[in-house]
């Protein structure tokens, strides 16, 4: 049985415990945007772009056997991390899953109050759109 979101985002929670400071942190999140599936270049559009965000970040969901798939990018290496961890923590799993999952995690990696307001505004926008696409898919399925 694959795991589940909360088990994934108290996984990540505890990665990023392993770190003394900050700029360790922000380290390891630059390694998880180099390891971020990529986004196809056909999707990266304007519809894709997510609202709200400094930087340029495509997100793009598909549904495969009922299982949401998001892959993304940006041009910036931080926010790239950042849509990386939270694609980590929801992707491959059920629409429903996602819109009832909760998000406490970032607060308990301290990720908003380590972000300049621009890019938590942005972190914020990120969520919105992969709960809004997991709307869309679930109103599909049902």
């Amino acid at each position: 049985m694959s795991k589940k979101i909360q088990e994934i985002q108290e996984e990540i929670v505890d990665e990023f415990a392993m770190f003394e400071d900050w700029m360790q942190r922000y380290e390891y999140m630059i390694e998880l945007g180099k390891a971020l599936p990529l986004i196809d270049e056909k999707y990266k559009i304007d519809e894709n772009l997510i609202k709200g965000c400094q930087s340029k970040v495509w997100v793009h969901a598909e549904l495969e056997d009922e299982k949401l798939i998001f892959t993304a990018d940006s041009d910036a290496i931080i926010t790239k991390g950042i849509v990386a961890i939270l694609i980590r923590a929801f992707s491959n799993h059920h629409p429903s899953a996602i819109i009832e999952a909760d998000t406490k995690f970032i607060d308990e990696i301290g990720l908003k109050e380590h972000l300049s307001p621009t890019r938590a505004n942005g972190l914020v926008s990120m969520i919105k759109q992969l709960k809004m696409y997991a709307v869309a898919y679930q109103t599909q399925l049902n």
